[in-house]
């Protein structure tokens, strides 16, 4: 029984350490994982708004600055950002931009595809870490991606978007 109640202490603090803070302000918006914490200035952001289960920061070219899984309840959240005068939608004003990724599909930039093709078999084998990173790296190209299961979206940001 001791046995089991220590398991269930070990698991239960390492649960609260990989918990998701968040910490708003006027000026800056501070996300805290763990022993990782990222900071957003509101100067960079336009929009906030929680998409599923992740809380998104989008910037002025409409790439993602954070998208970070929370647990928070998305009403605290949109209290938050808005007592602290940051510009808060419901919904991902770009949801009906994205288009289902399809390897060959035309549309990306040279290289997104391979590295779309990279993320989607990290997401297959349950390599979260690998897909945040490929994940960074499309925002490099100007590819924004979104999942549904094991699905991506994709859409580019606006200096990504060809003329015309």
């Amino acid at each position: 029984m001791a046995v089991g109640v220590l398991a269930g202490l070990v698991i239960g603090a390492i649960g609260t350490a990989e918990r998701v803070r968040v910490a708003v302000d006027g000026t800056r918006a501070r996300l805290r994982r763990g022993s990782t914490e990222r900071e957003i200035g509101r100067s960079e952001t336009r929009v906030v708004f929680v998409d599923g289960k992740d809380l998104v920061l989008l910037g002025a070219d409409e790439n993602e600055l954070a998208r970070q899984t929370s647990d928070l309840p998305a009403d605290r959240l949109a209290k938050a950002f808005r007592e602290h005068g940051w510009p808060w939608a419901e919904a991902d004003p770009h949801r009906e931009a994205y288009r289902r990724w399809v390897p060959g599909l035309p549309g990306l930039p040279a290289g997104a595809d391979a590295l779309l093709r990279a993320r989607q078999e990290a997401l297959e084998a349950d390599r979260g870490d690998e897909a945040r990173e490929l994940r960074t790296e499309l925002g490099r190209y100007g590819v924004v991606v979104r999942d549904e299961g094991k699905r991506q979206y994709w859409r580019l940001t606006r200096s990504a978007l060809p003329p015309g």
